[in-house]
C-alpha cells in the first residue's frame, strides 16, 4: 500500500489507518486470535499506522494492541491520546504523564510515535471539553514535556470542537497532526460549502493543516456508519448513535448517504462505502484515513477500496452536485 510523509514530521503512514477504536469492534470485543490475524494481515497488506486510545473500550484497545503487534515494531506507527475530564484540568501536566505512562505499559513499548489531545475543544465548560486557553497554555506545556523525554515522537490533536479555535490550534504550529473529519455529508474541512448546507463548517481546516505542515488523518470517513447507507447497527455496538454527517440524527444520515446512490449506478464505485473510502483518499492534503475495523472483512474491504485509488474528475462532479442539493 502506498505511503505519504505526514506532515513535515519524519513519519511516513499508510493511506489507511487500522483504527482500533470502533464500538464493539474488533480490538474491543475480538477475540485474541482474531485481533491479532487482523494485525498481521493488516502489517503484510502494507498498513503501518495503528491509532488507539485510553478510552476505547476503557484501556482494552491499548492491550489488544499492544500483545498484536508483538515485539517487531519495526516500521510501525502508533498513536494514541489523553482526554481530560473536567476535575482532571486543574492539574493537566500531572494528568498527561499518567495517562501516557499507564499507555506505554498496555502497549509494551517505551515511546508513542504521536500523541494527541482527544478533548472537544470549545467554552461549553461541558464535561469531555476544554478552552483554546487551556490548550495553549496548559495542555502544549505538558505535551512538550514528554517530547523532550522522548516518551512521544510527535503531538496531535482531535479536531473537534469551535472551527476557529482548531485553525488557531493549527496556526501555533506546535501541533504536528490533526485528525480532521471529513466525509461525503461533511465535506466542509476539504473544500467550501454553501451557507444553508447542514452541518458544521471547518471552512477548510485541511488546506490550513497543509500550508503550516500539519499531518492530517481523515477520520469520521464513514460517517459513524451512516455511509453504509443502512441502519443495521453492530450487535455490540451503541444503538443510538449521534449524528456525524449532515443530518439531524443518524437516521437522517443514512437517508442522505443513499442520495449517492446514482453515482454507484454510474459505476464509479461498487458500494456506498468504497464510494466513500475512495472520496476520502482523492483529498491530497490527506496523509491517511483512518477506518474503525469492527471485523477482518472490513479491514479487507477498506485496503481493496483504498488500492483502487482517487475518484475521477467526473465521479466528484457528480457527488458534488448532489452535496449541493443537501439543506439545513
Amino acid at each position: 500500500m502506498k505511503r505519504k510523509q505526514f506532515g513535515q514530521t519524519s513519519l511516513e503512514v499508510s493511506i489507511l489507518t487500522f483504527g482500533c477504536g470502533a464500538v464493539g469492534g474488533l480490538m474491543t470485543k475480538g477475540r485474541p486470535g482474531d485481533q491479532d490475524r487482523a494485525v498481521a494481515w493488516a502489517r503484510d497488506n502494507g498498513i503501518n499506522h495503528f491509532d488507539t486510545a485510553p478510552s476505547y473500550g476503557d484501556t482494552v484497545s491499548e492491550t489488544n494492541l499492544g500483545r498484536a503487534l508483538g515485539s517487531n515494531r519495526e516500521g510501525i506507527v502508533v498513536s494514541t491520546k489523553v482526554g481530560f475530564t473536567q476535575d482532571e484540568l486543574e492539574d493537566i501536566d500531572t494528568v498527561v504523564q499518567d495517562s501516557l505512562n499507564a499507555s506505554l505499559r498496555r502497549l509494551q513499548q517505551d515511546h508513542v510515535d504521536i500523541f494527541q489531545l482527544h478533548n472537544t475543544v470549545d467554552l461549553s465548560g461541558q464535561e469531555g471539553t476544554i478552552t483554546l486557553n487551556q490548550v495553549l497554555n496548559d495542555v502544549l506545556p505538558a505535551f512538550m514535556k514528554i517530547r523532550e523525554q522522548g516518551k512521544a515522537k510527535y503531538l496531535g490533536f482531535t479536531a473537534k470542537g469551535n472551527t476557529d479555535f482548531l485553525h488557531k490550534m493549527v496556526e501555533t504550529q506546535e501541533f504536528h497532526g490533526s485528525q480532521v473529519f471529513y466525509n461525503l455529508l461533511v465535506p466542509s474541512a476539504g473544500e467550501p460549502i454553501h451557507k444553508s448546507f447542514p452541518g458544521q463548517d471547518y471552512l477548510n481546516l485541511l488546506t490550513r493543516c497543509s500550508d503550516h505542515g500539519v499531518g492530517t488523518v481523515g477520520v469520521r470517513i464513514l460517517a459513524g456508519g451512516a455511509l453504509s447507507g443502512t441502519e443495521r447497527r453492530h450487535p455490540l455496538g451503541m444503538p443510538d448513535v449521534a449524528p456525524i454527517g449532515s443530518g439531524a440524527d443518524y437516521k437522517s444520515d443514512v437517508k442522505r448517504s443513499l442520495l449517492f446512490n446514482p453515482v454507484i449506478e454510474n459505476q464509479y464505485a461498487e458500494s456506498l462505502t468504497e464510494l466513500a473510502v475512495r472520496y476520502a483518499i482523492t483529498k491530497d492534503t490527506i496523509s491517511t484515513i483512518e477506518v474503525g475495523i469492527a471485523n477482518i472483512d472490513e479491514l479487507q474491504s477498506a485496503t481493496n477500496a483504498v488500492n483502487k485509488g482517487p475518484l475521477d474528475t467526473e465521479a466528484l462532479a457528480q457527488i458534488k452536485t448532489i452535496q449541493n442539493t443537501f439543506n439545513s
